[in-house]
C-alpha cells in the first residue's frame, strides 16, 4: 500500500508538468488547427533559461543555492517566461504567420524545421555570464613564463601571484554539455514525525554517539538525527543511525553515517526524526500547487473573459470573427505567448524537481514533448479540460505501469493509450465528435 500512494504521489506531480506543456498544444490547435511541433524546444528553452539566469545571479550575490533569498526563485521564474514568451511570439510573427493561408504541410514542416534550429541553436558555444572562483598560483618570479607574464599578474618580493579566470559555469546559448541546474525552491519532508529531542554526547571513538533519552526503531523505517551544534554558527548536521531496529536505552552507543569525531557531536542538540511510509514532499506540493493555480487561471481566461470570448470565436471562424471586429492576428500572437509562458512555468518546475539537464537535442526532451503531446491527443486536442485529464491519465499509466510490471516499457504504456484511445475515440476523451453529413 505505501508503494502504491508513493506512485501516486510522482503521478500527480509530474502528471501537473506534463498538463501544463499539454495546455500549450492545445491552445495553439484550438486556434490555427496545426501541432505546433517547435513548443516542447520551447519548454526546453525554459528550462535552460531557468539554470542560466539561475547561475548568473547567484554568482553575482556570491551565495549557494540553498542560502538564495526567496526573491531569486521568483525573478528567475520570471526571466524564463518572459525568455519563452518572446520565443513563443517570435515563431508565430515570423515562421507561422506568413504560411496561415498555406497547406497544412508546409506548416508542419516549418514547425519541424523551428524545432531542429532550436536544438541545434541551443548547442552552440557560447558567451561565458557566469564563472567559479578564480584560480590562484604562486611563483618565483624567475620561474614566470612569457605566457604567465601576459595574465593577472602581481609580483611583491620576489614572487609572482596569477590570476586565472574561474571555470565558465554558463553560457549563452548554452552549449553541448550537460548542467546540473540549482535547487532554488524548498524541500522537506512535510510529514516526517520526531522520536525524540535531547543532547548527544560524543562516544569513545570516532562514528559513535550517545542519547540522553531512550529510544526505540520500528524496522523498514529510515531515522535521521538532526543536530544544532553549540558554536557561534549555529550549524545544522544530519546524520543517520546505522543500528538495527529495536529498544535503546539512554547512553548506548550508536553508530552513525557519515562518521563523526566524538568532539564534534558532544554537546549538541538533537532531534531524531522517523522517515514516514509515504514521504509527501514540500516540492511536489510546490509544483501541484502552482500548476492548479495556472490551470485554473487559464480556465478562467478562456471561459469567462472577453479576451476568452474572442479566442474561441477566432478558433470557430478566422473570418468571421475579424468580421465582428476582433484582432485575429493580435489574438494568435496572445495565444502563443500564454502556450509559451505555461511551458516556461512547467520548465521551472521541472528544473526544480530534476535538476540534471541534458543538452537541448537530447532524446530525454524529445520523448517529454512527445508526451506531453500525446497527454494533448487522448485528453481530446483543442479541449483545454482535455489536456489537463491527459497529463494526469499519461503520467499514471507511465508510473504505475513501471511499478507494477516493468520499467522498460514505461514509454511502451503511454503509446499504447494513444493507439488504444485513437482506435476506440478519434478526437480524444474529452474532444466533441465531429459529425459530416453526406
Amino acid at each position: 500500500m505505501p508503494d502504491f500512494f508513493q506512485t501516486l504521489i510522482a503521478t500527480i506531480a509530474v502528471g501537473s508538468l506534463y498538463a501544463l506543456v499539454a495546455l500549450g498544444y492545445t491552445l495553439v490547435y484550438g486556434i490555427l488547427k496545426f501541432i505546433n511541433f517547435a513548443h516542447s524546444d520551447v519548454f526546453v528553452l525554459g528550462a535552460w533559461t531557468t539554470f542560466a539566469s539561475s547561475t548568473f545571479i547567484l554568482s553575482r550575490l556570491n551565495v549557494e543555492a540553498e542560502a538564495a533569498p526567496w526573491w531569486v526563485g521568483v525573478c528567475v521564474l520570471l526571466l524564463a517566461i518572459a525568455v519563452c514568451s518572446t520565443a513563443g511570439y517570435l515563431i508565430e510573427r515570423f515562421a507561422y504567420r506568413p504560411l496561415r493561408k498555406a497547406p497544412r504541410l508546409n506548416v508542419l514542416i516549418t514547425a519541424i524545421g523551428v524545432s531542429l534550429l532550436m536544438q541545434n541553436l541551443g548547442q552552440l558555444p557560447g558567451w561565458v555570464i557566469a564563472r567559479g572562483p578564480d584560480r590562484i598560483v604562486t611563483k618565483a618570479e624567475a620561474a614566470l613564463t612569457p605566457k604567465d607574464r601576459e595574465g593577472d599578474v602581481t609580483i611583491a618580493n620576489g614572487t609572482a601571484t596569477i590570476r586565472y579566470p574561474g571555470d565558465p559555469l554558463a553560457t549563452i546559448p548554452f552549449g553541448a554539455s550537460p548542467k546540473r541546474a540549482p535547487t532554488l525552491l524548498p524541500d522537506a519532508v512535510l510529514n516526517e514525525s520526531v522520536v525524540s529531542r535531547g543532547i548527544v554526547s560524543g562516544g569513545s571513538k570516532r562514528g559513535l554517539l550517545t542519547l540522553d533519552h531512550p529510544i526505540t526503531l520500528a524496522p523498514q523505517r529510515g531515522y535521521r538525527l538532526e543536530m544544532v551544534r553549540d558554536d557561534a554558527d549555529h550549524r545544522t548536521e544530519t546524520l543517520n543511525l546505522a543500528v538495527d531496529p529495536g529498544q535503546y536505552a539512554a547512553g548506548v552507543e550508536l553508530a552513525t553515517q557519515p562518521r563523526r569525531n566524538p568532539a564534534d557531536v558532544d554537546g549538541a542538540t538533537y532531534r531524531l526524526l522517523q522517515d514516514p511510509l509515504v514521504p509527501i514532499r514540500l516540492l511536489d506540493v510546490l509544483i501541484v500547487g502552482s500548476s492548479i493555480v495556472l490551470m485554473l487561471a487559464l480556465q478562467w481566461l478562456v471561459f469567462a473573459t472577453r479576451f476568452g470570448a474572442a479566442m474561441r470565436a477566432v478558433s470557430f471562424n478566422f473570418d468571421n470573427a475579424s468580421l465582428m471586429g476582433i484582432n485575429v492576428g493580435f489574438v494568435v500572437s496572445v495565444t502563443f505567448v500564454l502556450g509559451s509562458s505555461l511551458a516556461a512555468a512547467a520548465a521551472f518546475l521541472y528544473a526544480m524537481k530534476y535538476p540534471g539537464l541534458q543538452q537541448t537535442a537530447s532524446g530525454v526532451w524529445v520523448l517529454l514533448g512527445l508526451k506531453a503531446f500525446v497527454a494533448a491527443v487522448v485528453g481530446g486536442i483543442g479541449n483545454v479540460r482535455g489536456a489537463v485529464l491527459g497529463g494526469f491519465l499519461i503520467a499514471g499509466i507511465e508510473f504505475f505501469g513501471a511499478r507494477y510490471i516493468s520499467t522498460e516499457l514505461r514509454d511502451v504504456y503511454v503509446f499504447g493509450l494513444l493507439i488504444v484511445v485513437l482506435l476506440v475515440r478519434p478526437s480524444g476523451l474529452l474532444g466533441s465528435t465531429v459529425r459530416v453529413k453526406v
